[in-house]
């Protein structure tokens, strides 16, 4: 097979798609055999040199390179023929069609499918692909319907991990946590040595233990690590400001930044991620949505990299030797956007809740879920864990408290359809003015706030989800001066605009494959 088959070619090797009719089948996946030789035979090299224009780095574990990679993992390159053994050693049914399901709307995903099916074809292995509307997080995370019986109604999954902590990308593997990776004794035990201790060296060789086991597994195909694209127009200055992982929140400054003035002598920001038709909470993703970044505070921030240490809220912070107890201070005369006072009860109630929230970030319920007992008097909050939590300096990072004059007695089932999310109100630099839910919000300056009032006059958000169907306009028609994109043909596009600038920024972020690895699959 040609390092890259044709697309044309591809294409004609094209089945139905749609979902898989399977009734009780035994899962031909759940041999790591079959998962490795699909790894095999796929030449991810030549699908980065490719689809992906370079802008992209082949993987070979869904840790991202770094200090806390392990060394001389097998890294699965292209060998069709090593797949094609493994297969008829794995007694390999080729009259099976695999299901494959995604979620993203760009191009070059589409391009991928299209080269999976070429490449899993030339092996003798028939699949189909689909894109997963509506609720995707439902389809994706059903969990098994028996110790052995999958619950999903897929096979494999072509998706992202998009880790705040390292640790976010196997925690949910332990046993009976995982929609398709079935529980093992040996990985919930690597597992509790790399939540076991703050010690980085130890740390480090739990994960690189933990490498070594998934590398033989594959309870995920690593595909790709992919940067992150921070866009920004001549108009603007951060003035110091950081740049980093703008998917998480970090000390950009944006109290200090400046822009151009229009013609009224108005600073005016133009951003993406606005809401569509609510906003949403921003306990899941903590940094992902505009008011999320700019309309609410956190304990303490981060810098660039994500590491914890400036404060926020709080003005300093004490940490006891054994690091089971922690003490905010927070700083005088907080309030929320709407004049009330921000207090630690807000911090308490907002952690207290997030705890019953389904769905939140693994980071935030892995630190909530160790906590003993906490406490405040109003000005300082006090939190004692009951086991050691690697991750909490990080937590608090990233987790934003909310009012709880405005969302006490909520249903934590409903959280998100309560009416604060039409229009709600932050501690943040700045505060929503006006909202035409699937056309703009308009952000200005919190007068209040407490690290001072924002330069700019104001910051208009257009709606987009994950992708943005509009950056490339809306850069290319000035309606666009600060944002981040993962798609490489969209910062392609904007690096050619003489009045837009990409800065690269390198994230943990991991392109994988989801295999369904439980042995059975009930329709």
């Amino acid at each position: 097979m040609n390092k890259m088959l044709n697309l044309a070619t591809a294409s004609a090797l094209a089945l139905i798609t749609g979902t898989s009719a399977w009734a009780d089948r035994v899962n031909q996946l759940s041999d790591a055999r079959v998962r490795q030789a699909i790894a095999y035979a796929i030449d991810m090299d030549t699908i980065v040199e490719t689809i992906y224009e370079g802008k992209a780095i082949a993987a070979d574990s869904m840790i991202p390179n770094g200090s806390f990679k392990a060394e001389g993992l097998n890294a699965y390159a292209y060998d069709p023929d090593q797949a094609r053994a493994l297969l008829a050693e794995a007694g390999w049914d080729d009259s099976q069609v695999l299901d494959v399901v995604y979620y993203y709307g760009d191009q070059a995903t589409a391009d991928l499918m299209v080269a999976m099916q070429a490449y899993l074809g030339d092996v003798g292995i028939q699949m189909t692909y689909r894109k997963l509307e509506g609720d995707v997080g439902g389809q994706l995370g059903v969990m098994p319907t028996a110790e052995d019986t999958s619950g999903i109604v897929w096979d494999i999954a072509y998706g992202a991990k998009a880790a705040l902590a390292l640790q976010e990308y196997y925690n949910g593997y332990q046993s009976g946590l995982s929609s398709y990776a079935p529980g093992t004794a040996e990985r919930d035990e690597l597992v509790a040595r790399i939540n076991g201790t703050v010690d980085v060296d130890v740390q480090k060789a739990a994960f690189a233990d933990f490498e070594r086991y998934e590398n033989e597994m594959l309870s995920d195909i690593p595909l790709y690590y992919q940067q992150l694209f921070v866009i920004e127009s001549a108009r603007m200055s951060r003035n110091g400001g950081q740049y980093g992982n703008d998917q998480f929140n970090y000390d950009w400054n944006i109290v200090n930044w400046t822009v151009e003035p229009d013609e009224n002598g108005d600073e005016v920001l133009y951003t993406n991620n606005g809401p569509v038709s609510f906003f949403e909470h921003p306990w899941l993703n903590p940094g992902f949505r505009a008011f999320t970044k700019i309309g609410l505070d956190r304990l303490i921030t981060a810098d660039g990299s994500l590491t914890p240490g400036a404060g926020q809220l709080a003005e300093s912070y004490t940490v006891s030797e054994d690091g089971l107890s922690v003490t905010f201070m927070l700083k005088d005369g907080l309030t929320w956007h709407d004049g009330t006072p921000l207090t630690g009860e807000d911090v308490v109630w907002s952690i207290e809740t997030a705890m019953e929230v389904p769905g939140i970030n693994p980071v935030f319920s892995g630190t909530f879920g160790s906590i003993a007992d906490m406490s405040t008097d109003g000005k300082s909050v006090t939190i004692n864990f009951s086991t050691l939590d690697p991750n909490f300096l990080l937590t608090f990072s990233q987790f934003p408290p909310l009012p709880k004059h405005l969302l006490e007695g909520v249903n934590v089932v409903e959280f998100q359809q309560h009416p604060f999310w039409q229009n709600p109100v932050g501690s943040g630099p700045y505060m929503i003015s006006e909202i035409q839910m699937n056309d703009f919000v308009r952000f200005v300056p919190f007068e209040a706030y407490h690290g001072g009032v924002a330069n700019v006059d104001e910051i208009v958000a257009f709606p987009a989800g994950e992708n943005d169907a509009n950056i490339v306009k809306n850069a290319s028609a000035g309606r666009l001066d600060f944002g981040y994109t993962k798609s490489v043909s969209d910062a392609q596009a904007i690096e050619e605009m003489e009045h837009m600038q990409v800065i690269p920024a390198d994230i943990p972020y991991t392109r994988s494959l989801r295999m369904n690895a439980f042995a059975n699959i009930s329709e």
